[in-house]
């Protein structure tokens, strides 16, 4: 199979690994080496100077010993099957890195033949990238649960983030739809990783304080080695099995502080195969998968708990309103604030004011009185925020009755997203192939 075959198969394959967030991970450049890396450096984010960053995505193979129901690579479904070779991807992303098509590298897989033959097959490509090519830019690797150990390490060691995907939100869902993997094993490398992060970040620490004899030696042998510097996610897939958004959430919670996760995604099912155990209908679930986002973060960004936003009286968030303006119509005894005087975790609850908005408040209310020409010259969403706010005693949403009945039309909104990307499937007009001039790329041969 050619090169270009193979590309177009695995590439495919990976659209249902879910990586929209930035890198995390800063790494300057240096002398007769390749690439960098930025903290905002990845698919959807901007450089400074406006451009968008983004990755080869792509399996190292789509070839499976496990028969997951929800997976369109399992054993028993009859697709086309590729592989890389360690030196095949590391030649090809480095082709693309040089056509500036691509600042970095998502990489995941099936499993062939076992988790540490994988693994070992994703380290060999690695290695070649950072050891013989010099690359310094950044790399996303999924850890295959059921590794030893010693291959997450040397795994950790050459990507910037790591991952391992939950998959489902429960042991009893798992054990339904993907019966060959366990709790247990998915849960024991988040585990390794997270201790191996922060024994790196002490390591390092210690280093840097007058360092002794020792210290310089750990310093200068772990110089370019820190273990996964932009920390771990993970995935799961959303409306495959019946756990509501509470439950969903709260696991969520639960990850980012036992496991100290960068980032928990959420993956809207998407109805791939055909089996008695996934549920009937070809609906996918994205109003939902929006909606807990939203949730997401305002746990992470903005002090909120998972049980503010939900409980299990009311398991599933609204889908006409947002999680946040749903928290604040049920809570209007706390409303309105007054704008030049709230504190910021008070501002941080408005509707429309975000974290760098509340700061910006904060910082320009020192000097003026704010009004709601100052607040919308700060960036304020102020066609939101007036209905809860009082900017020098005046009331921003006069004439609207100050009831949940009143407010709640105003406060709703159609959810825009699932039009692009994995799920659009389409391609504008004159929009160019990523591949079209590739076709030429010389296969190098295996040594």
């Amino acid at each position: 199979m050619d090169l270009m075959t193979k590309l177009d198969i695995l590439a495919d394959a990976a659209k249902y690994d879910v990586a929209c967030t930035s890198s995390g991970s800063s790494r300057s450049a240096q002398k007769g080496k390749l690439g960098s890396a930025c903290s905002g450096g990845i698919c959807h984010s901007f450089t400074p100077d406006g451009r968008c960053i983004s990755l080869l995505k792509v399996l190292y193979t789509n070839v499976c010993i496990y028969d997951c129901a929800y997976c369109a690579s399992r054993r028993s479904n009859d697709v086309p099957r590729a592989a890389f070779t360690p030196r095949e991807l590391a030649d090809l992303t480095i082709e693309f890195y040089r056509r500036n098509y691509i600042e970095g590298l998502f990489l995941s897989s099936g499993v062939i033949k076992s988790p540490d033959y994988t693994t070992e097959l994703m380290v060999r490509t690695l290695s070649i990238l950072r050891h013989e090519y010099g690359f310094r830019g950044y790399i996303h690797a999924k850890a295959v649960p059921g590794t030893a150990p010693q291959l997450i390490d040397e795994l950790g060691h050459l990507a910037d983030r790591l991952s391992v995907n939950l998959e489902l939100p429960s042991q009893k869902s798992l054990a339904l739809l993907a019966p060959q993997k366990s709790q247990a094993n998915i849960l024991a490398p988040m585990r390794q990783i997270r201790d191996s992060i922060a024994e790196d970040a002490e390591t390092r620490a210690l280093a840097r304080r007058k360092p002794t004899f020792y210290q310089r030696q750990v310093r200068v042998a772990r110089k370019q080695e820190a273990f996964s510097p932009a920390g771990q996610s993970t995935q799961m897939i959303v409306g495959a099995t019946p756990e509501s958004d509470y439950q969903i959430l709260t696991l969520s919670a639960a990850l980012y502080q036992s496991y100290q996760l960068k980032r928990v995604f959420f993956s809207a099912y998407l109805p791939v195969n055909q089996d008695p155990r996934l549920p009937s209908g070809d609906a996918v679930q994205l109003n939902r998968e929006h909606r807990l986002y939203q949730a997401d973060w305002l746990m992470r960004f903005y002090q909120y708990r998972a049980d503010e936003l939900i409980d299990e009286t009311h398991p599933f968030l609204e889908t006409d309103v947002d999680p946040k303006a749903n928290w604040a119509l049920n809570h209007l005894d706390l409303f309105p604030v007054e704008v030049n005087e709230a504190p910021l975790e008070v501002l941080l609850r408005v509707p429309g004011i975000g974290p760098v908005g509340a700061r910006n408040i904060i910082k320009a209310r020192r000097t003026t009185t704010l009004r709601e020409s100052e607040l919308r010259k700060l960036g304020i969403a102020y066609k939101r925020a007036r209905y809860f706010l009082t900017c020098n005693g005046v009331y921003g949403g006069a004439g609207v009755s100050f009831t949940r009945e009143a407010l709640r039309p105003l406060l709703a909104a159609p959810i825009e997203g699932g039009r692009h990307g994995r799920r659009a499937d389409r391609v504008l007009p004159g929009q160019l192939s990523l591949f079209s001039d590739l076709q030429q790329i010389p296969e190098r041969p295996s040594a």
